[in-house]
């Protein structure tokens, strides 16, 4: 009797299984055939092979690169870089591969087990199997898999254990910033304290001990605040339409970017921070004022917060995508969830970055009207799903309306019943 039941589970399981070895197989070819033109001439695997194991060398003497204008990540950022020696029978480029390649399973491991729950849904894992591939090779030579591993573990042990919730927020945000603002959607009371405390915990002692083990920590944030407008943001997309309005900017790269110089640049950056500000301090309204959760608002909640931030930020690099994806795949696993139309804009905006990187960067960079439009469409997509994520969070912990009150009732002079108003 319970032979058809468990080949139903089974067939589902199986389907994303060989989804992911058939996607990460085509993702390993075109990884190989980075030197194509329309692939980036060999630029996406650059990052790792010359920057990275650049950077390892640096970290493997003891210290955090200083001086170094491409080096603008936490601390924990090292430990990722220094994880290929794990792996000694490999180049450095073959290991950091692999291990990205792990973590990618396991994720898609997380996202399937919490899907195969009751009351669950698988769709979370096939959003991620099949949403990441989108980029085509770029997530293999990229930490971002990573990093948003640790964000979709924290989200995913938040029902079962506020311990592991925080740990591992912490780690991210020690490896990325970004992934403490999972925490933001932890209900209220008891849940908070122990995942914001858990959080601050970790936090510290992996700091302490990445501080006595390397020199210069926090070299990073005097070359982070020297950043300007990256030709892919949406600050960025304006000034790429001003080009063909006379504007005299030119793009140029520097801080580990291509970026805008010229008038108005540093006016762009200056509201693209007012705007995070501003993101900040809705997330904050948000907060304060939220009075229903579901057991998919933490998820929801992570999902607008790092939307927002991402739109307003002076830096959307195509990578940033593999957050976005990662967790709008963590909200589609609770049937709770109202961002599957967020989902679907995120999709849209991942499909789009992959033929602005790195197929037409050559356009974006030289501001073309195509290179533009593509900007335009995937900040636009991006926008939109910023503001619905945020409206729909918003309206989906807001208090229900009250009951209208059933109208009095009193016997007439025939013994019948008329309303008397409340």
């Amino acid at each position: 009797m319970n032979a058809e039941p468990t080949s139903k589970t089974r067939r589902p399981l199986l389907a994303l299984a060989a989804g992911w070895l058939a996607t990460r197989a085509a993702m390993l070819w075109l990884l190989a055939l980075g030197g194509v033109p329309l692939l980036g001439h060999g630029s996406v695997a650059r990052e790792v092979w010359r920057l990275y194991h650049h950077w390892y060398g640096v970290l493997a003497h003891g210290s955090f690169p200083v001086h170094d204008p491409l080096w603008q990540y936490p601390p924990g950022a090292g430990a990722v870089l220094l994880s290929p020696a794990l792996l000694p029978g490999l180049t450095y480029f073959q290991a950091f591969v692999a291990l990205t390649l792990a973590c990618d399973a396991t994720i898609t491991v997380a996202l399937t087990i919490a899907g195969a729950r009751g009351h669950r849904s698988l769709l979370g894992a096939a959003v991620w199997v099949a949403g990441l591939p989108l980029l085509l090779q770029t997530p293999l030579a990229r930490y971002d898999v990573q990093v948003t591993a640790l964000a979709v573990l924290s989200l995913l042990a938040l029902p079962r254990s506020t311990r592991a919730c925080g740990a591992f927020a912490a780690l991210g945000a020690l490896v990325k910033v970004w992934p403490a603002l999972v925490l933001l959607g932890t209900p209220r009371g008891r849940m908070t304290r122990s995942a914001w405390a858990w959080a601050l915990a970790t936090g510290t002692v992996a700091l302490g001990v990445l501080a006595a083990l390397f020199a210069n920590p926090f070299g990073f944030l005097r070359e982070q605040g020297g950043r300007g407008v990256q030709i892919e943001s949406l600050g960025g997309t304006v000034l790429s339409f001003a080009v063909h309005a006379g504007w005299p900017g030119r793009v140029r790269y520097q801080y580990g970017a291509m970026e805008f110089t010229g008038p108005y640049v540093r006016t762009v950056a200056h509201v693209s921070l007012a705007l995070t500000a501003v993101a900040f301090a809705l997330l904050l309204l948000w907060r304060l004022r939220a009075r229903r959760w579901t057991p998919a608002t933490p998820y929801d909640a992570a999902l607008s917060a790092v939307l927002l931030f991402t739109v307003t930020s002076r830096v959307i690099s195509p990578q940033y995508m593999i957050w976005l994806v990662g967790l709008a795949a963590v909200c589609l696993t609770s049937r709770h969830t109202v961002q599957r139309p967020v989902a679907a804009l995120v999709l849209a905006a991942t499909a789009v970055s992959a033929v602005e990187f790195p197929v037409l960067y050559g356009q974006v960079m030289a501001c073309t009207w195509t290179g533009c439009a593509l900007m335009l469409v995937r900040n636009g997509l991006l926008a939109a799903a910023a503001v619905l994520s945020f409206v729909r969070l918003w309206r989906s912990t807001s208090p229900a309306p009250p009951l209208p009150r059933a109208p009095r009732r009193s016997p007439d002079a025939r013994g019948a019943t008329q309303a008397v108003p409340a």
